[in-house]
């Protein structure tokens, strides 16, 4: 990397560190409040901005596009359905978890069911993003790093021994985003990174599709549409490694419910809207983003299949070597800071989740009473802990054989679809209890775990039956408990305005529809053969 281009990176986090933390300011960041929900003060573009920032890292932009460069669109569906179930936490979720005035997740299981089934939650988010997400978002990110600007080269050492190093300096200084601003700075860096991820990650398949097609771009999608126009079909297999049709209805959905209207990374951000109009604005701008994300979250490694040819050993190297042979010189340095950015937002945003939980379901509650400043400067302890934590196993994930994305997925099935169930239940049900809760929760642990041991099917085949199997046990083991009392909510918890957005409804169907629209183009009745 040139001079020009340190310069241009360094200047570009720089200002926007600077432009977030002044912004951040106008929140207490010593309260609990303050700290891990933003003082409750994020409007609806600032929620979708954390949101996507949060969700949309390297292990996404690496991951998928590796998935593509093997198995073509079908792996959009992680992307475009998800905006299904973002309609639903719109419409449905984040109303009823405002209207009970829970700072968490956790926090409405122990108001429905009881600390014990919150404890189990919240261990369960709290391995995933220790073990699991967070070690993928930096390792992803390094990879990405090391790949494009050639750090072991300049260092001399071995690529892995690079990336342990990559990822350590990200860690460092996600931590000390937190220290210094909280959620309110992670959230305003968020919004400006996702407008730059926005921009020059469409660059890369714009440029892409010029280098294909000899400086045009519609000869270069031609040149795919004859080389490879199986690659453009989004319908996958039945017995497809990665997306198989039939779990588009099942399996997938379920999954996108799970971790867009129950995972904790995600609601927490909408929860810091300040009232329920910002919240579902911000949640419906996520849906039309996630749509037309896959044009740069999945179309490059269909791109790279054309140009590079199908001898890249490790499919997680394609976007890397996309990116480093079609972008130009003098956006090396752009392009550093925008995937910094999202690396950043997404080891942020787990990392405040996971610190959230841990001192306000395991901190809190023990011993006296302690004060809101306590609590705070605890949770920064948690945080400190559990970053250096990630630091240390992010190495390790290169060892991953299935692909960066696969990781996460196969750990996020340890509990997306018994707590899913729980959700809904609690909502709908007045008999689920809470011992049916935890029964619930101990049985999906072990039968799941023994279905990605021994048993050869895809994990969304899994959740398909698992869902189904989990809503069962809950609804039979509460209805087996004899003389249950039926639970009565309590009124007048919630903590701001719940007059919700009068777009709400129109918008939603338009994001319905653009949904079926993308599958239809994505298609053999569309584009694909």
């Amino acid at each position: 990397m040139n001079a020009f281009a340190i310069a241009t990176f360094l200047f570009i986090v720089v200002a926007i560190w600077i432009f977030a933390y002044r912004k951040s300011r106008t929140i207490d960041n010593s309260s609990s409040e303050g700290y891990f929900l933003g003082g409750r003060s994020l409007t609806g573009i600032v929620i979708a901005g954390t949101v996507i920032g949060t969700n949309l890292s390297t292990e996404q932009i690496v991951g998928q596009n590796g998935q593509s460069y093997v198995a073509g669109m079908e792996v959009m569906a992680w992307e475009v359905t998800s905006a299904i179930a973002i309609v639903a936490l719109a419409l449905i979720f984040l109303p009823k978890y405002l209207k009970h005035g829970v700072d968490t997740v956790t926090d409405f299981i122990e108001v429905r069911f009881d600390k014990t089934t919150k404890k189990i939650a919240s261990a369960l988010f709290i391995f995933t993003y220790v073990v699991s997400f967070l070690p993928v978002v930096l390792y992803s990110g390094s990879l990405v790093f090391n790949q494009i600007f050639s750090v072991d080269e300049m260092l001399g050492v071995d690529p892995l021994i690079a990336i342990a190093f990559i990822a350590g300096g990200i860690g460092v200084v996600g931590l000390a985003y937190l220290m210094l601003g909280g959620l309110r700075l992670a959230a305003f860096s968020d919004t400006i990174y996702g407008i730059g991820l926005l921009i020059a990650g469409l660059s890369v398949p714009i440029f892409g599709l010029m280098m294909l097609g000899n400086g045009n771009m519609l000869s270069g999608f031609e040149t795919i549409r004859q080389n490879t126009p199986e690659m453009l079909n989004a319908i996958g297999a039945v017995d497809s490694s990665y997306v198989p049709w039939p779990t588009l209805f099942l399996g997938m959905f379920f999954n996108n419910l799970f971790f867009w209207c129950t995972n904790q990374m995600i609601v927490q951000k909408v929860l810091a809207g300040r009232d329920l109009r910002e919240g579902q604005k911000g949640a419906l701008y996520v849906g039309f983003f996630k749509i037309f994300g896959a044009l740069f979250l999945v179309f490059p490694g269909i791109i790279a299949l054309n140009m590079f040819g199908d001898g890249i050993s490790n499919s997680d190297n394609a976007y890397p070597m996309l990116v480093s042979a079609v972008l130009p010189e003098w956006m090396f340095g752009v392009f550093a800071a925008v995937i910094f950015g999202a690396i950043l937002s997404s080891f942020i945003g787990a990392l405040n989740a996971a610190s959230t939980l841990l001192t306000l379901d395991f901190y809190k509650p023990i011993g006296k009473e302690k004060t809101d400043k306590q609590i705070a400067r605890v949770g920064k302890i948690f945080t400190i802990g559990v970053g250096l934590t990630a630091i240390i196993i992010a190495p390790l994930i290169s060892f991953a054989p299935a692909g960066l994305y696969h990781v996460v997925q196969q750990f996020n099935g340890l509990y997306s679809m018994p707590l899913l169930v729980i959700v809904l239940l609690g909502f709908y049900s007045k008999y689920a209890t809470p011992f049916a809760a935890k029964f619930t929760f101990i049985f999906h642990v072990i039968v799941y775990g023994a279905s990605q041991l021994f048993l050869d099917v895809h994990y969304l085949y899994v959740f398909s039956v698992m869902f189904f199997v989990d809503l069962f046990i809950l609804w039979g083991v509460s209805r087996l408990q004899k003389n249950t009392t039926p639970f009565v909510f309590e009124t007048g918890k919630q903590k701001v305005d719940l007059t919700p957005w009068k777009h709400r409804y129109w918008v939603s169907a338009v994001v319905v529809i653009t949904v079926l629209g993308t599958y239809l183009i994505f298609s053999p009745w569309g584009i694909a053969q």
